[in-house]
């Protein structure tokens, strides 16, 4: 079935082309000093796109995996691999050799574009191992510097084959054809592959629109990772569709970004929870003009109140947020006509057109009783994971029931006016005596102490209990350390609820990350679980 918006809206390749004739001088995207006009982001993707198709001879609906840095190169890659008719493969940059790997088998991709060192490690290494494990991966493309600001793409040490650009006559994408797919940013185990068509981006621009009253007068930033459905959402969707400049970071750095915020008068921000918090600590060292920021989209885990409320006072922005997944895209949001209440307490109302429903445990709508596990169906799904091995068959099973509804791995609420709430992720609650404590509510009330900038909740191991809380923290820069006390003492007096108080606290310097930038749990509840082990001993 076609989706109503591939018959209105133009791909993204000749929305950059309408572009490139109309404004060619007019920024695309903004990294660090340079900039991309939209004629240098043309003409970057086209002559990539003549290497893939004429130069390497790929065919069409071949998958070329994507390893580059959150600059525009990357998005002259997707671009390019959108006009050869090619699928590309989005990797993280936070991805391992393992992950790397992984994703180039199970998506059988046989190209990759990447810069010569990932992580410091050669990415020619990376191929040979694919190569003697006989996978299908045939070409490395590497990319010196950034494609569009004067990059090179070279192949086999020499400049990249060339061709003819006529040979991309009708080999560009459809708006409804596959043309990305990218990993689930999950923490355990290998990741699977999240399949995209551009009608899916589309129909979410146009919610995007609506809640944050987007045009084309505004300048985006993005710090998501471009690869992941976040980041390919604020970076390389509706910016081009509205004609709009992005300004983008190689590597996250929340100083920096409030510079580039003040210095490029950027008035739409898009970031993950924890990554507006870093940015809100380092206005503590340094006061920005932030003047010109109205709107900040977060989301990928619970907003923290206080946080959220503090950074609207600081920069006058408005915190929204969609709350749904990369497989399901868009479930509810908030937009600029809700009260903070609504904007930072809830996940927003329900979008009517993803029809969502509630099931229990078992299965049953439960709707009606306003709590339970979300499932949807609408037009910013995905098509599920790709292909057809073991771990995609039975993801594709858990994620897509037999009546067509994608489900969500969260417990919600949803009140009588369509607001939803999530109240925590399956793995998110702490079975504490058999009462469930959800990491997130505990995590909201920890970092309201003056001297935690961070908080991550996660359950720890109890002969008695079964599971006792055990919170990891960042702390503020110049910030006094507090011990478990000190903590206690301050949510006593903020009458939170003891469910909510910790029973073991540890500091670190940073909290690991996960691909989306998020907080990695699973690698708090392995450490927890070490240091339990060795102090038993």
């Amino acid at each position: 079935m076609i989706h109503p918006e591939a018959r209105v809206k133009p791909t993204l390749a000749q929305r950059v082309r309408q572009l490139a004739a109309e404004r060619p001088d007019d920024t695309s995207y903004v990294c660090e000093e340079q900039t991309l006009s939209w004629r240098g982001y043309d003409q970057a993707s086209t002559r990539l796109a003549v290497s893939l198709a004429d130069g390497l001879a790929l065919g069409r609906g071949e998958r070329v995996a994507v390893l580059l840095p959150d600059g525009p190169g990357i998005h002259c890659a997707f671009l390019g691999c959108e006009k050869a008719g090619v699928i590309a493969v989005g990797i993280g940059p936070r991805a391992g050799r393992q992950e790397i790997e992984h994703l180039i088998r199970v998506t059988q991709s046989s190209t990759l574009i990447s810069a010569r060192e990932h992580q410091e490690l050669a990415t020619a290494d990376i191929v040979r191992g694919l190569a003697e494990q006989g996978t299908s991966l045939r070409h490395h493309l590497v990319v010196e510097g950034e494609l569009g600001l004067g990059g090179q793409l070279t192949f086999e040490g020499a400049p990249a084959p060339e061709g003819n650009p006529a040979v991309l006559d009708g080999r560009g994408m459809a708006v409804d054809e596959l043309f990305l797919l990218n990993s689930t940013s999950g923490t355990t185990g290998m990741p699977k592959c999240v399949t995209h068509d551009q009608a899916r981006w589309l129909a979410f621009h146009d919610l995007a629109l609506r809640h944050g009253d987007l045009f084309a007068g505004d300048v985006f930033m993005s710090v998501v990772p471009a690869p992941f459905g976040f980041g390919i959402w604020t970076s390389h969707v509706t910016p081009t569709l509205l004609g709009v400049p992005t300004v983008v970071m190689p590597r996250f750095d929340a100083s920096l970004a409030m510079a580039l915020v003040e210095k490029h008068r950027v008035t739409v921000l898009a970031a993950v929870s924890t990554q507006f918090i870093m940015m809100l600590n380092a206005l503590e060292s340094r006061a920005r003009d932030l003047s010109s920021l109205r709107v900040l989209f977060t989301g990928g885990e619970r907003v923290p109140y206080e946080r959220a409320a503090e950074f609207e006072e600081r920069t006058g922005a408005r915190v929204l947020q969609f709350y749904g997944s990369n497989e399901t895209g868009a479930v509810s949001g908030t937009s600029l006509r809700d009260t903070r209440e609504k904007r930072l307490r809830t996940a927003g109302k329900v979008i009517p057109e993803m029809n969502v429903r509630l099931f229990d445990e078992d299965g049953h709508d439960v709707t009606h009783k306003g709590r339970g596990q979300p499932g949807c169906k609408g037009p910013t799904l995905s098509r599920g994971y790709y292909g057809d091995g073991p771990d995609s068959v039975l993801g594709n099973a858990q994620l897509i029931r037999d009546d067509g509804w994608m489900l969500l791995g969260d417990l919600v609420s949803l009140d009588q006016e369509g607001y939803l709430e999530v109240i925590g992720r399956s793995d998110d609650f702490i079975v504490r005596g058999g009462k469930n404590i959800s990491g997130p509510g505990v995590e909201e009330q920890v970092a309201s102490h003056p001297s935690i900038a961070l908080a991550a909740a996660v359950a720890m191991p109890d002969a008695v209990f079964g599971e006792r809380v055990c919170v990891y923290v960042e702390l503020r820069p110049g910030a006094d350390t507090p011990t478990l006390d000190d903590v206690i003492e301050h949510l006593r007096v903020r009458n939170a609820s003891k469910e909510s108080w910790p029973e073991r606290l540890e500091i670190v310097d940073a909290l690991p990350r996960g691909s989306g930038g998020k907080v990695a749990k699973q690698a708090l509840r392995d450490d927890i679980r070490r240091r339990l082990a060795s102090e038993s001993r």
